[in-house]
């Protein structure tokens, strides 16, 4: 499709978090433009956001590394833009300490069945009951007894100890020192049936948008805030520091080893229905 000025617009895809907000600051600011596409914005949660990709609804999108199988014959996976975890990641929070080996059983609160968190979880621990809730919904869950551990992603992950609440397990943690990997969270995908020429223009505009970001970054992170849920400045500077780093401006040689792994071993653990080759764009 193409806009007035006669550039291909790109539908492109990302959930209103302050990471994601964070990186692609430089593109909805139009700091970083282009002669050849302008960029057509869409917010929506991650799991929203996996779902649709199966569809392949978006020119780009965010999505759980875990959602890849499921679209990678729809979408490559862009060397720009991902989330990870390096040593630290989503975490399983109980109300009152418990070990790891107790969690086998449980109910425990999980964010989206097609979340990398879930993946992780599934691989460390195989024998518990999700119990699918909205992320932002999960310590609630907990309180109210509807789970007996809830699996926390996104700014939880900095506040879960101001209601009390216990860590299990840090799955990127764990990741890291078992794997010898960063724990690969989420990325972005582009259709494989634009032209060569527009994917490797996208790939440049996210990357370019990174590095603004990073550059500019007190304007960019004033500009991510209004999607910090329950944060102040500096834990939201945390939090962005934590998933913008040197591998969303460019994934490198680690990233894709490090996918490749998650899937293999999702495959494995029969989480994953099929072995995939992770493709990615530049």
């Amino acid at each position: 499709m193409k806009s007035k000025l006669g550039l291909k617009e790109i539908l492109a895809a990302h959930s209103p978090d302050s990471d994601d907000a964070f990186m692609f600051y430089g593109l909805a600011t139009r700091k970083v433009r282009s002669s050849l596409v302008q960029f057509t914005h869409v917010l929506s949660d991650i799991e929203t956001l996996n779902r649709k990709a199966t569809e392949g609804v978006y020119d780009l999108s965010a999505i759980s590394f875990h959602a890849y199988p499921y679209v990678a014959d729809k979408y490559f996976l862009m060397a720009t833009g991902s989330s990870i975890g390096d040593g630290y990641g989503p975490m399983v929070v109980t109300q009152k300490p418990l070990e790891l080996s107790e969690l086998k059983g449980k109910r425990i609160a999980v964010p989206g069945l097609l979340t990398t968190a879930y993946l992780t979880l599934k691989i460390l621990e195989p024998d518990f009951e999700p119990v699918v809730t909205p992320f932002d919904k999960i310590l609630e869950a907990v309180q109210s007894h509807s789970a007996d551990a809830g699996l926390i992603i996104h700014e939880a992950q900095l506040t879960y100890n101001r209601s009390g609440f216990h860590k299990v397990v840090d799955l990127g943690k764990w990741f890291k020192t078992t794997y010898g990997l960063p724990l690969p969270l989420g990325g972005n995908v582009l259709l494989r049936s634009l032209s060569a020429e527009v994917r490797s223009e996208c790939t440049r505009m996210l990357r370019e948008s990174v590095e603004y970001a990073l550059a500019n970054h007190d304007a960019a992170l004033q500009y991510a805030m209004q999607f910090a849920r329950d944060l102040d400045k500096g834990l939201a500077e945390k939090f962005v520091g934590m998933y913008v780093n040197q591998y969303t401006v460019d994934c490198g040689e680690v990233i894709p080893k490090a996918v490749q792994k998650l899937l293999d071993l999702g495959f494995e653990a029969g989480v994953i229905p099929n072995r995939v080759q992770v493709e990615f764009t530049r």
